[in-house]
């Protein structure tokens, strides 16, 4: 996993927690890193999971909710640093049915070392959209808290629902958008 990801991670917990908690609960986990991170860097996922059961711990939030804080932020990251990718798209479900085959591409473009998720959508009318998350890693509440953002940077009230269909070791959850009337 990018090494952009950790970075933020800790980004966001420093600036809810302050540097030296986040320190002090980088030192008391386990990590092959010892919390050392670069963005250019490539880190097992299970550091991520790890620092973020670590700082769930810490502050008594379900990991499932500190996933989904996590992903809103990151969306918030995207939104500053790539701004070209939502030129062009006039509302979120344009911008989700773009993940697969335009944001991935240009990441494995620049990373093509780059383990990405997949993702399939399908609008079920004009007011209904699904996505299918799809990975060998468990970040399907991240998925959710980017859905989120996203709805919210297109200011699109909606319904959303997540259905996890996780087994045998692959992690796959379909997400169900309703516009709200």
């Amino acid at each position: 996993m990018k090494g952009i990801v950790f970075v933020e991670l800790v980004r966001m917990a420093e600036s809810a927690l302050g540097e030296d908690v986040v320190d002090e609960i980088l030192d008391e986990t386990e990590l092959e890193t010892d919390g050392a991170f670069s963005v250019v860097g490539n880190y097992p996922c299970r550091e991520l999971l790890t620092i973020v059961e670590a700082i769930g711990a810490r502050v008594k939030v379900p990991v499932e909710d500190l996933h989904e804080q996590f992903g809103q932020w990151m969306f918030a990251r995207f939104v500053e640093s790539y701004p070209v990718f939502f030129e062009g798209k006039t509302d979120g479900f344009d911008m989700l049915e773009s993940i697969e085959n335009e944001v991935h591409v240009e990441v494995r473009k620049l990373y093509p070392e780059v383990e990405l998720p997949s993702f399939t959508t399908e609008r079920l009318s004009a007011d209904q959209f699904k996505m299918v998350y799809d990975s060998e890693r468990p970040l399907h509440h991240f998925c959710k808290g980017m859905i989120q953002s996203c709805m919210e940077h297109f200011q699109q009230e909606v319904d959303l629902q997540m259905v996890d269909r996780s087994q045998d070791g692959r992690f796959t959850a379909e997400f169900t958008l309703q516009k709200a009337a």
